[in-house]
Parts: C-alpha cells; structure tokens; sequence
C-alpha cells in the first residue's frame, strides 16, 4: 500500500532552504540577549552594594526581581504556544530595551531614588524574562529533527556560555569609559539588536482557536500543570531542578559581596570571574557536538551534576579569591553541563502542541527557588555569613542528588523506551 507523503516541517534543520541562516539568526539573537543581561547582571548588583553596603540588599532585591517572572511564566507558555515563538521574542526583546532606558532617565533625574528604581526596574526586567525563555523553548523544535535537538539545545546553552565570555568583558571596557549606570544603555542596544536578528525566522499564523476569556486561559493553564505532574520523568526533573537552583542561587546572589567585600577585590575581579566561566564556552562551542555523539547526553548530565556539587562545597570553604574564583567557575561550567541533558530530555517526553503549556509551570517550580534563595541571603546572610549558608546548602544537594539524579534519568529511559516502543507498533 502506498504511504501518503510526509510533509517537511519549515525551519527543520537541513530540509528548509533558509534552515542554515534561520540557525544562524536564532543563535545571534539569544547570545545578543544574553550578552545584555549579563551587562545589566554585572551593572545592577554593584550599584545596588556599592550604594548600601549591605549584602542582605542583594538577596532582597534578587528575591524581589524574580517573584514577576514566577507569575509570569505559565502565561508566558500559553502566549508562546499561541504565537510560535518569534513574534513574542521581537515584541519583549524591545520592551526589556525601553525599560532600561526608562531606569536610566529616572537614575539621572533622581539620584536619591536609584536605588528603588534599580529593584523596580529589575522586577520589570524580571517579567520579561518568561516570554523570551518561552520563545526559546517554542523555536527549538521548529528548527531542529528529534535527532538534533540536543545540538541545538548545546547551541543555547553554549549561547549563555559565550555571554558570560562577553558581557563582563563588554561592561568592563565600557565602565572604564562610560560608567556602571550608562551600561545600561549598552545592554538596552543590544536587545534591540537581538530583535531584529529573529524577524525572519518562521512565524507560523496566530492561533485564533482559542478566546482570552478567564475560562478558556484558565482551561489551558489546568493542561499545563496536569500534563507537569503526570509526566513523571519532567516532575522529577523539576524537583531536580529546583534543589540545584537553591543551592547555587545562594552564591550567585552573593557573588558580588563575597568577590568586592570579603575577599576585597577590586570590580573588575567580580568581572572577570564572570568572564571567565563563558571563556569555557568557546571550547564547549567547538566539542561539544563530538562529545554528544561519543558519549551521550545522560552521561554529561551526570558529570555536570558532580562538578556542582563538589566546587560548591569547595567555593564555601574557600579562604580567598583565588580559591574562590576557579570554583565559582567550574561550579557554573557543571550548571551548563547538566542544563544540557536538563534542555534536552524534557523535551523529547513532552508532547510538541503543549510543550509552552508544560514549561511555563515546570520553569515557575525551577526557579522559585531563586527568590527563596535570595530571601535565605536577606535573612541570614548577614548573621551567619553567605559562604556558611553556602556550605549547608552544598551538603544538602550531594545528599539529594544521589538519590533524585539515579531516579529521574531511570525515570526518562523508562518514558523514552516506552516512547520508541510505540513507534515501532505503529510503523509495523
């Protein structure tokens, strides 16, 4: 019997025309985003601590700058479903530019408010970071087979990698000439720039099937968060994910402090530690598509997961900056190892129609613990000091992960094979 034609899914990686350029401008726009957020990561904390003084400011105003994001994240995956994609990056990437520029012209009509205007703006910030992770999560699949997807989502990873390479080294060179509050400006350039670049990606037509009204949100959202807790493998992933996230949100929140305050380094240290760990995203970039196919993506994952946990007990107990720093490093290199079986596997399980329903609420479980992380730095911070929170928290996450690390990669063979099973019944 004559089998009926398979259509070729537009922007899949090698089948469309465009599909080298499409990767391309897919790649620049999140690395330029990317990049900005790390000049606005690096400007942020230390005109808030350098105003202050006080370490605990940090963890409240980090805990502040995620609660919107949380909110936003399961709306951001319905609009992103609805959309594609493509056309909701463009629209946020120039809304997050107009932010900075507001903050900018607020920071130097009223010197005395920056601070609050810092913690406000980054909460708006904050808001927009949903619809643009979404927007990632939604082109994947529209530009990469099954078999790609975890070259692509190396890609992304990498991205951030490369923006940690650029961003610090951009705000240093341009503080030197500009200052830490024009950096702003800087980074609201470079969202402009990223949105441009995914203006000829695929936008497929808006779905109009469904309304705005309450009921039918609410109906879509109730899909997400059922389709989250009954997909066991991503359930477990997101409790993974959330523990991993405390444990180095503790010291990302009070990198800045510990670097410029109890280390007493000068700025530009802070900058180039962060610099340092996207330097190791040139050498990810260039193997990690050979180490996929020798190695495999459970593996990596499971390396990644180690070397967060050992150098995040090490950078706790480190006696200084120079200790410090190469475990800090090698901390967020593991982060970046891990998220690339974390990218990859969710989703292969998920269903491709409800993949922005499902990650809204799995990202909205993941990164709670942020702000939790930053509230733990607000209150305890300054009475037990950050690098002791630090070391309780690693501990915490060795004794977790070698019992949730076994059973959720157990937990994504089983749902895989079961998966591959069925496709061979329906082809036979």
């Amino acid at each position: 019997m004559r089998q009926p034609a398979v259509p070729k899914r537009r922007g899949a990686v090698g089948e469309a025309n465009g599909a080298p350029r499409h990767s391309a401008l897919f790649a620049t726009g999140v690395l330029l985003g990317l990049v900005a957020e790390q000049v606005v990561l690096f400007a942020v904390p230390l005109l808030i601590f350098h105003d202050t003084k006080q370490v605990a400011t940090l963890g409240f105003a980090f805990a502040l700058e995620w609660v919107p994001a949380l909110i936003a994240y399961p709306f951001a995956g319905l609009l992103a479903d609805r959309d594609g994609g493509a056309r909701l990056f463009t629209r946020v990437a120039v809304m997050r530019a107009a932010i900075l520029i507001v903050v900018v012209l607020l920071c130097l009509a009223q010197p005395g408010w920056k601070v609050p205007v810092l913690m406000a703006g980054g909460a708006c910030l904050s808001l927009c970071v949903a619809p643009i992770r979404m927007s990632i999560e939604r082109m994947v699949p529209q530009l990469a087979r099954d078999s790609q997807i975890a070259t692509v989502q190396s890609l992304v990873q990498n991205m951030e990698l490369l923006a940690m390479a650029l961003g610090p080294a951009l705000a240093i060179l341009a503080a030197a000439f500009l200052g830490k509050l024009w950096l702003l400006l800087v980074a609201a350039a470079a969202f402009g720039v990223s949105a441009l670049t995914w203006l000829p990606l695929p936008r497929p037509a808006v779905r109009a099937v469904h309304g705005w009204q309450a009921r039918d949100v609410l109906a879509e959202l109730t899909i997400g968060w059922r389709l989250m807790v009954r997909i066991r493998p991503v359930l477990l992933l997101g409790i993974l994910n959330f523990t991993i996230n405390l444990v180095v949100g503790v010291l990302i929140v009070s990198n800045a402090a510990l670097v410029t305050d109890v280390f007493d380094a000068p700025d530009s240290a802070y900058g180039v530690l962060n610099a340092a760990v996207g330097v190791t995203g040139l050498l990810n970039l260039l193997l990690m598509p050979a180490l996929l196919r020798r190695v495999g993506v459970e593996p990596i994952g499971a390396l990644g997961f180690g070397l967060m946990c050992a150098t995040v007990l090490i950078a706790a107990l480190a006696p200084s900056y120079l200790v410090y720093a190469p475990a800090f490093v090698v901390m967020l290199v593991g982060d970046a190892l891990y998220n690339i079986y974390n990218r990859t596997q969710r989703v292969k399980v998920i269903p491709g129609e409800h993949l922005g329903k499902v990650m809204g609420p799995f990202y909205l479980l993941n990164l709670l613990s942020y702000p939790i992380a930053g509230l733990l730095i607000g209150g305890l911070g300054a009475t037990i000091g950050a690098q002791r929170l630090a070391l309780w928290m690693g501990g915490l996450l060795c004794l977790f992960g070698a019992v949730f690390l076994p059973l959720t990669m157990a937990s994504f063979r089983k749902a895989l094979l079961a998966r591959e099973n069925a496709n061979v019944e329906v082809v036979t």
